[in-house]
């Protein structure tokens, strides 16, 4: 096999980082685009964290830095080890859900749900709790935490006028035909010394009218305990509301005045679902409002980009209840209305260093950007040494497999983008593969790839899978023995695959694909009116290289290269 192409020249002018948008002394949102859910924001001194949900991706729980709230950089996964996180046969949606960051004592503590079914009336759940000095690590082993449902979190009762006891937070699920499946937010003391739930169990807050009550955050302010939670559900009708009480055990109230933020009823807006937040002070007491929301292709259509995360600038009322930018509400229920461009805190500016178009996989470990699916990345399957500047990827099982899967992949952060690789692969058999995917979850996927053909030898194949139906809609293409680059192009709605040689242009391959399919709505499949679901959909869409071969035999396909470039960053037709 000949070496990658193209040339050095060309490679140098790929490298150049897109140039960001001219933000100004303004948050613009999503601050993390793409599938960045169930944000949990923290600020330790004049350090800024934002903790989101990964559910099957690897590693696990990621995290994003920033000091002014402008700017954001990735720092990876926390979760990296098998001792952690072992996701191994997760369901699609399942695994890592609504993690919680939060800091004293000299630690971070991280509490997660590692959900390992959620199809029907059951979720089976088990709420874990690491703690490490620092997001480096090294984090403890992890120790249970109370599962009688998910969403879980800690509050540290810590300053002067804390007690610093420290408290277990979590929503109850109720599988019992008849009842609404979300039973309400539980809490008990959490001994931080013990690692372990002490006391009783309470039920502190059944939620209101909106129902779905999950993803508690709780905050001392002023004398008040403000409880924040997720309501509605989390499609078009979610929303962000609060109770509170004058002591941490309740009884809650909720704010007379309806939910703090919700774009339920406004179809228009551009960013939707809006929910799930949770809070955070600068040191100068400014407060702001991390909460998902995500970005429909049409107004209320197909969210490719899944679910995303905004900041929202909160101030305070004369009585103590917090409101979105000191607006009143104006919203469907009275919640206010999530804004696109936010006034920043009063904070020097620190931009995040511009991140390079073209990854060469020159360095020893995968870039903060990159995720894989159900495994810890390890050399029996993956190597950035093997071959010095390629990705090596040993085939694994088929992108249909819930275990095993050989797929390094990055989120779709934009409705328009290029994805391309260039790869090298010597398939001998139709059961190995090799190539480019555009993939939602183990049923929904377009895939670009090398196979063999018994009569054509060497081809190009595109396979698609729609809802678990797999389909090759056009003739195998031959090409010679040599690298092969592959191209994704997605425009909104809709996406084609390309490919090209040393010694030929770029030529067009299957089908124009309906990017739809790769949606959150599309994966989604079930009885809204019990909450009983077969399927869900909360990840979002990803760009990623793979390898599969079903013999057994491991065959490896090096990658040279991968280019993510956004086309038309953040802009939709909602917009």
């Amino acid at each position: 096999m000949t070496a990658a192409w193209p040339t050095t020249a060309e490679q140098d002018r790929s490298d150049r980082p897109q140039s960001p948008p001219d933000r100004g002394p303004a948050i613009v949102n999503p601050v993390l685009p793409g599938f960045h859910p169930d944000p949990s924001v923290l600020r330790v001194g004049d350090d800024f964290y934002i903790a989101t949900s990964t559910f099957e991706w690897l590693p696990g729980v990621a995290v994003h830095h920033s000091r002014d709230l402008v700017d954001w950089r990735p720092l990876g996964g926390l979760l990296r080890e098998q001792r952690l996180i072992d996701l191994a046969g997760r369901p699609d949606s399942g695994g890592i859900w609504a993690p919680c960051l939060s800091y004293t004592d000299g630690l971070f503590h991280l509490v997660y749900s590692d959900v390992t079914n959620l199809s029907g009336a059951f979720k089976d759940v088990r709420n874990l709790v690491v703690t490490a000095p620092s997001l480096d690590g090294p984090w403890s082993d992890p120790v249970p935490f109370p599962s009688h449902g998910f969403d879980p979190s800690l509050f540290h009762d810590d300053g002067p006028d804390g007690d610093g006891r420290s408290w277990a937070l979590w929503m109850e699920w109720d599988h019992r035909p008849g009842r609404h499946p979300f039973a309400g937010i539980l809490l008990q003391e959490w001994d931080r010394r013990e690692r372990g739930v002490t006391g009783p169990v309470r039920r502190i807050f059944t939620g209101t009218r909106l129902a779905h009550t999950e993803g508690p955050h709780l905050y001392r302010r002023d004398g008040w305990y403000h409880l924040v939670t997720a309501e509605g559900g989390t499609s078009w009708s979610h929303a962000v509301t609060v109770a509170r009480s004058r002591e941490v055990t309740g009884p809650y109230e909720p704010d007379p005045a309806g939910p703090l933020l919700t774009s339920a009823g406004h179809e228009k807006l551009p960013l939707q679902k809006a929910g799930h937040g949770s809070l955070v002070e600068t040191a100068s007491g400014e407060w702001y409002l991390a909460h998902l929301m995500a970005r429909p292709l049409t107004p209320l259509g197909p969210c490719v980009l899944g679910r995303e995360t905004a900041l929202q600038r909160v101030e305070w009322t004369a009585d103590g209840w917090p409101r979105i930018g000191g607006t009143q509400p104006t919203g469907q229920e009275g919640g206010a209305l999530p804004r696109t461009v936010v006034p920043a805190p009063g904070l020097p500016a620190a931009p995040a260093p511009p991140e390079p178009v073209r990854d060469r996989f020159d360095l020893p470990r995968l870039g903060p950007r990159w995720a894989t699916l159900r495994r810890h990345p390890d050399p029996s399957w993956l190597s950035l040494t093997e071959r010095p500047g390629r990705l090596r990827l040993r085939g694994g099982q088929s992108l249909g497999s819930t275990h095993g899967q050989s797929l390094v992949g990055r989120r779709q952060q934009a409705p328009d983008f290029t994805f391309t690789t260039c790869v090298d692969a010597d398939p001998r058999s139709p059961l190995q593969m090799a190539g480019l995917v555009h993939y939602y979850n183990s049923t929904l996927w377009h895939y670009l790839h090398l196979t063999w053909d018994e009569r054509l030898g060497r081809v190009l194949r595109v396979g698609l899978c729609t809802h678990g139906v797999y389909t090759e809609p056009t003739a195998a293409v031959p090409v010679p023995d040599e690298p092969v680059e592959l191209t994704l192009t997605v425009l909104g709605a809709r996406g084609n695959f390309a490919w090209r040689t040393r010694d030929t242009g770029r030529r067009a391959v299957g089908p124009d694909l309906d990017v739809t399919l790769l949606s959150d709505e599309s994966a989604t499949l079930g009885d809204p009116a019990t909450g009983h679901f077969t399927a869900w959909g909360f990840t979002g869409a990803f760009a990623g290289l793979c390898a599969q071969d079903l013999t057994g035999s491991a065959m490896t396909a090096d990658f040279a290269w991968s280019e993510y470039r956004e086309t038309s960053p953040g802009r939709l037709a909602a917009e």
